[in-house]
């Protein structure tokens, strides 16, 4: 294990480029650095639907946007620091970097408008095994034997989630929340497919939907299926934790799902599960291509996932 910082640290900020599967991977490593600050409120610099999600949930006190003027001020050959940048980083007592670490510019203006207090880390570390595990292991973490990513929700979150609930006549933990898209077409079971696996399971389904799925919407309904689209994060975040189940592909909301605290079966097409699979109660198949995976043998992992007693 990496010594803790010894200073008294009072803000800590993790800068970090990823999407949300990505982000959920990290959790794992915030919570080393927590252990190595403990005197330190961490932070979070991301994408900006990303930092105010993990605000309060995820570890961190504090969300700032990625897109924020001062981080474009560090690409920039001069060798001048604005005073903004300075002013903005200067007041962090450590800074995590998993950004722009390949990037002379980037690393030498923050570098110095943090008084040499950053240090830099890759965004897609090398390595074997999960993702989570290899961004421990940057980090210089050697016991990484638990990986977990569970997130705290706040009663918002539940009370947003027990309201559309209602209004959809859903009991919670009464119903199976289906999330048929992802970032890649590539990585996607058959709407289809999903639709046709809601007319043979026995529990009531809801679909969520992204905006990348939002032509779908009409598809599902005319099946009687229940939908939720466009959702924020900590919408979605509130359902999955009041979900009897989820069934998704290899995705960022399947990561949420999972780490809200859900069941789950993840399918996976081209990508590694090894490496990409969230970290909580889940089970994985993988065919490639997908559109090559029965619903009855899906049908069937998801009935033995349902019939299984969860472990306390």
């Amino acid at each position: 294990m990496a010594a803790i910082d010894s200073t008294s640290n009072r803000r800590v900020l993790v800068i970090f480029p990823g999407a949300l599967g990505d982000l959920l991977c990290l959790v794992p490593a915030v919570r080393a650095i927590a252990r190595r600050n403990p005197c330190a409120t961490l932070e979070l610099m991301a994408r900006g639907e990303l930092a105010r999600f993990a605000a309060g949930r995820l570890g961190f006190a504090r969300g700032h946007s990625i897109d924020r003027r001062e981080v474009g001020q560090l690409f920039t050959a001069d060798e001048r620091v604005s005073e903004d940048a300075r002013a903005f980083f200067g007041a962090f007592d450590r800074i995590y970097s998993f950004f722009a670490a390949d990037d002379p510019n980037f690393r030498r203006s923050l570098e110095d408008a943090s008084a040499g207090r950053a240090s830099f880390y890759p965004f897609r570390p090398p390595g074997d095994g999960h993702v989570a595990r290899c961004y421990l292991r940057a980090l210089g973490e050697n016991d990484a034997s638990r990986l977990e990513d569970r997130i705290e929700l706040l009663p918002r979150d539940l009370e947003s989630a027990e309201l559309t609930l209602r209004q959809l006549n859903l009991l919670p933990h009464g119903f199976i929340l289906i999330l048929p898209g992802s970032g890649s077409p590539t990585k996607n079971w058959p709407a289809a497919n999903f639709a046709a696996l809601a007319e043979r399971i026995a529990a009531p389904s809801l679909v969520l939907l992204g905006p990348a799925e939002a032509g779908l919407k009409s598809f599902f309904e005319a099946r009687n299926l229940a939908v939720v689209s466009d959702l924020e994060l900590d919408d979605v975040a509130g359902l999955a934790h009041f979900s009897r189940c989820f069934l998704g592909n290899d995705s960022g909301v399947s990561h949420l799902a999972s780490a809200s605290g859900a069941r789950g079966l993840v399918l996976f097409g081209p990508t590694d599960p090894t490496r990409w699979r969230p970290l909580g109660d889940v089970k994985v198949i993988r065919r490639d291509p997908l559109d090559g995976l029965p619903v009855a043998e899906v049908v069937a992992a998801l009935e033995q996932l349902l019939g299984e007693q969860r472990a306390p």
